[in-house]
């Protein structure tokens, strides 16, 4: 028997299982950039135009540090230096994808099931390979001709979807190592996590420095050195190449030489009797979730720390464009300007925090699936108990995630302007004003779950709708009755002058009913659900 029998029935397995996952980012992440092509068209179709916003903004030392350096100023050129922070999204996507795919499968017991039938020892690692790679293919092909259609050079669109696709291969190869280190999925998403923010640093520090040698030690820092639209320099996109063959060299090995369902890192081995915040379900619903608001907090702090050092030249990027100058005085001038991207910015936080939710939503069914949902209940615990711990997690996480964005947003954008304590606060009130929002999906997965718990992730398809609402709505001159289906079209702007906090209420209201009802009929189906 070959090592790589039955590949092509994983593959198909795994498809069936995530043909709305799956699309969804893909689709997702290969309109944005087509997005913002567009948009450098509309608002700065001179090239004085473009060179001043390239001057003001996007060499700006904060916007560097996010979305990488930009080579010229080209429409090319800056769509592709916009997309940059798109390729940690891609990155993100195809590492999770893989390790979802293999290590908790071995965690959850159904590996070793299929391992019962005629199953090769490299079947599993190379289905879950080739579906993302597929996937990252599908992504490029798609992103490039979005890109032609805009009206982009050929060349660089598909030298730009090259390094879009090498950038997900080799984050997903990174998975696929990481699922064969240790015996837990959490194990391998850190230590993926973990490459993945090293790389970002290494990119971040060579992007910021004179000296830029550290970006070409960072796959993230690859992509930039391409330089799509740029004169595009080919040679570079070996060395992801080189990357993902490495990789791939030391993840086939080992997942042969371990025992099914084992890392080869020895588990850390915990207290021999449970501390007094485990006896009951609350301390249990933080034991699960604490990891993730941990690391949501920090990296969103992090975020917000550039995204308030970069709103001050926001406000020069408009200099010497007419169109962009009389947009800003209506919004107020400079200062205007700088809260009107201050404000989008935190509007896809809010976006970004909603996965957050989501994702804390959706770890009831998880824990449901794996069947340790019943102990939990088979004692005293009431189901609708071990419910709102979850929950409360769900609804609270993202407060404290974009409060931490807020702050750290109001922090470096009040020392610029030397107005830091009014501008924490406007800050944060902006940050938190987001939370209603977030809270409807959050709400929608829960009674998903209490419903109809295999529809439960069909959530994300609604957050993906929403974020495509919020980027392509304005673009498409969608009508304002779909724009409305978003829960985040009716987010007040609180950086203006004016607003009413009416929107908030109703959405509140909103969250409240779904997430109860969601309880309600939770309380009266079977467990468990598989």
């Amino acid at each position: 028997m070959s090592t790589l029998t039955g590949t092509r029935h994983l593959v198909r397995l795994i498809l069936r299982r995530d043909r709305l996952l799956l699309p969804l980012w893909v689709l997702v992440l290969a309109v944005l950039p087509m997005t913002y092509a567009a948009s450098f068209f509309e608002l700065f179709p001179t090239a004085a135009e473009r060179a001043a916003y390239l001057e003001g903004t996007a060499r700006n030392p904060s916007i560097v540090a996010l979305l990488g350096p930009a080579y010229g100023d080209s429409v090319g050129g800056l769509t592709a230096q916009r997309s940059g922070f798109l390729l940690l999204i891609v990155a993100l996507a195809s590492l999770l994808t893989v390790i979802r795919h293999t290590r908790t499968e071995e965690e959850a017991g159904r590996r070793e099931l299929l391992g019962g039938n005629v199953l090769g020892r490299h079947a599993g690692l190379t289905a879950a390979l080739l579906v993302t790679y597929a996937a990252d293919l599908l992504l490029g092909l798609l992103t490039a001709a979005g890109l032609v259609a805009t009206g982009l050079p050929v060349g660089g669109s598909v030298a730009y979807a090259l390094v879009t696709v090498l950038t997900g291969v080799v984050f997903a190869t990174l998975g696929g190592l990481a699922a064969q280190l240790t015996e837990t999925a959490g194990g391998a998403r850190g230590i993926g996590l973990a490459g993945l923010g090293a790389a970002f640093g290494l990119r971040l520090a060579g992007d910021t420095a004179s000296n830029d040698w550290p970006s070409w030690l960072s796959p993230l820092g690859w992509a930039a050195r391409a330089r799509p639209y740029q004169g595009e320099r080919w040679w570079v996109l070996l060395l992801p190449l080189a990357a993902t063959a490495l990789l791939a060299a030391l993840a086939y090995p080992v997942s042969v030489r371990r025992d099914l369902g084992a890392g080869v890192l020895p588990p850390r081995l915990g207290p021999a009797t449970a501390g007094g915040g485990l006896s009951g379900p609350f301390g249990l619903a933080w034991r699960l979730h604490r990891g993730q608001i941990l690391w949501w907090s920090v990296g969103f702090g992090l975020l917000g720390l550039i995204l308030g050092g970069a709103a001050e030249a926001a406000g020069r990027s408009v200099e010497g464009n007419p169109r962009m100058e009389e947009i800003v005085a209506r919004l107020g001038g400079a200062s205007g300007m700088a809260d009107a991207y201050l404000g989008v910015t935190l509007s896809l936080a809010g976006l970004a925090a909603a996965g957050y939710g989501i994702q804390a939503a959706l770890r009831m069914r998880a824990e449901e699936s794996a069947g340790h949902a019943e102990p939990v209940l088979a004692t005293g615990t009431r189901r609708s108990t071990w419910l709102l711990s979850h929950v409360t997690f769900a609804l609270l996480g993202p407060v404290v995630v974009l409060a931490v964005t807020g702050l750290a947003t109001g922090l470096t954008y009040g020392l610029s302007t030397g107005d830091v304590p009014r501008q924490l606060g406007r800050m944060l009130a902006a940050g938190l004003t987001q939370a209603p929002a977030v809270w409807v999906l959050a709400g929608l997965a829960v009674l998903l779950y209490g419903l109809l718990p295999r529809l439960a992730p069909a959530t994300w398809a609604v957050l993906a709708v929403c974020v495509l609402l919020g980027q392509l709505g304005a673009v498409l001159e969608l009508d304002q009755w779909l724009l409305d289906l978003s829960p985040f079209t009716h987010t007040p702007q609180v950086l203006r002058d004016a607003w009413t906090p009416t929107p908030l209420y109703v959405l509140t209201a909103l969250a409240v009913t779904l997430a109860t009802t969601g309880l309600l009929t939770f309380r009266r189906r079977d467990l468990p659900v598989l």
